[in-house]
């Protein structure tokens, strides 16, 4: 081993160190009970704000992913990890149909879309890879009602993202 390996090794190991420290402080101050799981998009004073409805439905997202990842080990890993995996991805994809809903930037609405798009496609190729059938098929989540389209009783142009 050269010197400066030698010289620098300790140093990573140090950093490395001080980098697991501060993670696990973070984790255990995370969880000290100070907001629930059910609380976990929610923040003081935002119920009362416009960003209420997407707040919820992000809140709603987490919580089912929550659940849905607390699954029992079936001795089978490659299962059980499509087990934790797809409610993982299903969260993505409800927080991406929220952007859609209530997101005014642009390139946050296209990012949205991408990531409802690849993470369906990993669904699928994960439940196939598991032999487990694909659920039913449904409209497409970019098709549901934007806060931004058109109210037919007002004159507000619509959403050129949801209706190319």
């Amino acid at each position: 081993m050269s010197w400066s390996r030698r010289r620098f090794t300790p140093l990573r190991a140090v950093t490395l160190a001080i980098g697991f420290f501060i993670g696990a402080a973070f984790l255990v101050s995370a969880h000290d009970g100070s907001l629930s799981e059910q609380d976990i998009c929610t923040t003081a004073g935002s119920s009362a704000t416009a960003e209420a409805p997407f707040l919820a439905e992000n809140n709603a997202a987490m919580t089912k992913m929550m659940n849905g990842m607390a699954a029992q080990p079936t001795g089978d890993v490659d299962a059980d990890f499509v087990a934790m995996m797809v409610p993982h991805h299903q969260a993505a994809i409800d927080m991406a149909v929220a952007v859609l809903r209530y997101g005014h930037n642009a390139q946050i609405r296209r990012l949205a879309q991408e990531i409802i798009i690849t993470q369906q496609e990993e669904i699928a190729t994960m439940r196939l890879a598991v032999g487990r059938p694909l659920p039913a098929s449904v409209p497409s989540p970019t098709q549901v009602p934007s806060v931004r389209q058109l109210d037919l009783k007002s004159s507000r142009p619509t959403d050129p993202i949801m209706d190319p």
